[in-house]
C-alpha cells in the first residue's frame, strides 16, 4: 500500500511539473505572451529546471527543446526512482517509459486545455486566462471546425477533439504495452 501511495504521489508531482514544462514549450511555440497569470505560473514552476538546461540544449527554431528535455528528464527520474524502489528491476525500461509518460502528459494536458476552453466558453468570462486558453486551443479546434458544422448554433469541435485525443491515449497505451512485452 505504501508503494502504491508513493507511486501515485510521484506520478502527480512529476506529471504536474512535466505538464508545466510542456505547456511552456507549447505557449512559446504558439507565441503566447507569458505576461498573464498562467504564463507567470508556468515560469515559476519550470524556471529552476529549464533555464539551466538551456545552456546545454539550444532551441531549434521556435521549438524550446530545453522545456521538452526538462519534461523528459522529470519523467525519466520518476521511472528510475520507481525502478530503484522495486529493487532495481526495470531500470533498462526507464527511458522508454519516460518517452511514453511524457507523451501521456502531453495528450492529457491538451485534453485539460480543451475541457477548460469548453467550460470557459459556456460562462463567457473575459479574463486573461480565457484568452490564453482560447489561443492555445485554436490550432486544435480550427481544423475540426472546418469539417464539423455548427449544429443548432452549438460548436461540437471541442467534443470531437476530446474524442480524438482519447483515441490517441488508447493508441499510446497499446504501443507502450507492445514495446514492453
Amino acid at each position: 500500500m505504501l508503494l502504491q501511495i508513493l507511486t501515485y504521489l510521484l506520478d502527480v508531482a512529476t506529471g504536474l511539473l512535466a505538464g508545466a514544462c510542456l505547456l511552456r514549450l507549447y505557449m512559446q511555440l504558439q507565441r503566447v505572451s507569458f505576461g498573464n497569470p498562467l504564463g507567470r505560473l508556468v515560469f515559476a514552476l519550470t524556471d529552476w529546471l529549464v533555464l539551466p538546461l538551456r545552456k546545454a540544449v539550444p532551441p531549434a527554431g521556435r521549438w524550446d527543446l530545453a522545456s521538452l528535455a526538462a519534461a523528459l528528464l522529470l519523467k525519466l527520474g520518476q521511472y528510475l526512482l520507481l525502478a530503484l524502489l522495486l529493487g532495481g528491476t526495470g531500470l533498462a525500461w526507464a527511458p522508454v517509459m519516460a518517452l511514453f509518460g511524457t507523451a501521456h502528459v502531453a495528450v492529457m494536458g491538451l485534453m485539460v486545455l480543451v475541457i477548460v476552453y469548453a467550460i470557459l466558453s459556456w460562462v463567457q468570462t473575459r479574463s486573461p486566462i480565457a484568452d490564453v486558453v482560447a489561443r492555445l486551443c485554436e490550432p486544435l479546434l480550427a481544423p475540426v471546425r472546418r469539417l464539423v458544422p455548427l449544429l443548432g448554433g452549438v460548436d461540437l469541435s471541442p467534443l470531437v477533439v476530446l474524442v480524438v485525443l482519447q483515441v490517441l491515449m488508447i493508441v499510446l497505451a497499446h504501443l507502450q504495452a507492445g514495446v514492453l512485452l
